[in-house]
């Protein structure tokens, strides 16, 4: 079983397979679109919330958030299951690819053997497309490689229900119909305002500008109290942010491709400034994290390194607080 199935590496998994069920389904949009009209671009910083024994940090919305958001955007319905019975998950797989059809498939990254051992980790929110079986193993378009892979049931079978934070369940999603003709243009707008909201006006203090404050204030706090702590501390923030789908600056140059898009959709010079400003505004990620790498490196570093890790994420939340707060004036 081969289905039709064109393959591309995506910067991020989730939109990347969601772009490809899109495509397969009559609507062609880049990664980037899909990202920016599912309104998934956030900044959290969690204490209450532990990965490894640390806080979570993300830059993106939640696991599922792409899928929910594009339904509610375009105004269509993906089928979405979940299964407590590991074999009639594989069957329910197998049945869909015999039909000629491919589906999005969670997994952990850990048990999926075309994974180096170097890159494997216990994150099970990594999502993929099974488009065809031959044999034993399963086809597979995986976003995070140039080229298509394959899997042995065993080892899919033990990535789709491993059990644990995040755990798939068998989790698997398809669209059953074709997608028609979507005007793109009149769904830009609310998705660059709902973005906006969340990184401006949330309560809470741990998300959005405020949240960058919170976690620059958690890291002066640190080096006061824990300073033993700090390097373990800020490692995992930026393992966060350059290793596991937390996808740290490349979700802000992601966002920039989306509004560099837009710009030219609804021929408006704005949302091409910004698209330069949020390029820069992921530059400063980068360097925030070079900025971490080298103290973690650097064993007699002290407070005064951390003291300018902290101040970074300071500048970062001004830009990222302006930048939002133009967007959503414009939109």
């Amino acid at each position: 079983m081969i289905n039709a199935y064109v393959h591309r590496h995506a910067a991020h998994c989730e939109s990347g397979v969601v772009r490809a069920l899109l495509e397969q389904a009559g609507l062609p949009l880049s990664e980037a679109m899909v990202f920016g009209l599912s309104r998934s671009l956030v900044f959290v910083h969690l204490p209450f919330i532990k990965i490894g024994g640390q806080p979570l940090t993300s830059y993106r919305m939640p696991p599922k958030w792409v899928i929910r958001g594009i339904q509610k955007s375009l105004a269509i319905q993906f089928t979405k299951k979940t299964f407590r019975d590991a074999q009639k998950g594989m069957e329910y797989l197998d049945a869909r690819l015999a039909e000629g059809k491919i589906a999005g498939v969670q997994t952990s990254v850990f048990w999926l053997p075309y994974f180096p051992d170097e890159m494997r980790f216990h994150f099970n929110a990594h999502n993929l497309i099974a488009y065809g079986k031959d044999g034993d193993e399963y086809l597979i378009g995986d976003p995070v490689f140039a080229a298509t892979v394959r899997c042995d049931s065993a080892s899919l079978l033990k990535a789709r229900f491993i059990k644990g934070m995040l755990s798939p369940n068998g989790f698997v999603y398809h669209l059953d119909e074709t997608v028609g003709a979507i005007d793109i243009t009149e769904k830009i707008r609310p998705a660059l305002k709902s973005a906006a909201r969340m990184m401006t006006g949330s309560p809470l203090p741990f998300v959005g500008v405020r949240g960058i404050h919170f976690l620059a204030r958690r890291i002066r706090k640190l080096a006061r109290e824990q300073p033993k702590h700090a390097r373990l501390f800020l490692g995992n923030i930026i393992r966060m942010q350059e290793e596991i789908g937390t996808g740290g600056a490349g979700f802000r140059f992601l966002y920039a491709s989306f509004l560099q898009e837009s710009a030219a959709l609804l021929n408006e010079p704005f949302l091409r400034q910004a698209s330069s400003e949020m390029t820069v505004i992921g530059d400063e990620w980068r360097a925030f994290a070079l900025l971490v790498a080298r103290f973690i490196k650097n064993q007699e570093a002290g407070t005064a390194a951390i003291g300018a890790i902290a101040a970074k994420l300071d500048d970062i939340a001004h830009m990222e607080k302006n930048l939002f707060d133009e967007i959503k004036s414009f939109a």
